[in-house]
């Protein structure tokens, strides 16, 4: 329908029948999904796929102590964590960085400082793999010699 119609059919001068034009006899319903956001059985969500394949990570920002239970149910389920304590106060980010010391200890993991007051927690069975960029690499990919 062009816009000079559809401008007609909501002042009310023409009937808009276009409903009409577009519908499809032979459509069928999809069967009822139990999530309702999904609207075609064959979409998967991403958060499904990638907990099936190990993808996740979990990114948490506390804002005291009491948010340290958080970060040790994901590192212990064997999820990568990324700890932001940029929002805590610093006696309370130390003793949150002191629990993440000895989770990681303790689960056999890494723990590595990424930015300032930012750290990576990493389970035992992840490798963390260096984004260093193409000019400081000895092989760059645009190396002339």
């Amino acid at each position: 329908m062009g816009s000079v119609r559809k401008a007609s059919a909501w002042l009310g001068l023409v009937d808009d029948n276009d409903d009409e034009r577009y519908y499809d006899d032979e459509y069928s319903e999809a069967p009822e999904s139990r999530d309702a956001w999904v609207t075609d059985p064959r979409v998967q969500v991403a958060t499904d796929t990638a907990e099936e394949k190990g993808r996740r990570i979990g990114t948490v920002t506390p804002d005291s102590f009491r948010d340290a239970r958080a970060i040790g149910e994901l590192f212990r389920d064997g999820v990568p964590v990324i700890m932001n304590l940029t929002a805590m106060e610093p006696a309370d980010a130390k003793r949150v960085v002191d629990f993440a010391a000895g989770l990681t200890f303790g689960l056999r993991g890494t723990i590595e400082r990424v930015a300032t007051r930012v750290f990576l927690l990493t389970p035992a069975n992840t490798e963390i793999v260096s984004g260093e960029p193409a000019a400081r690499r000895e092989d760059g990919f645009f190396n002339q010699s």
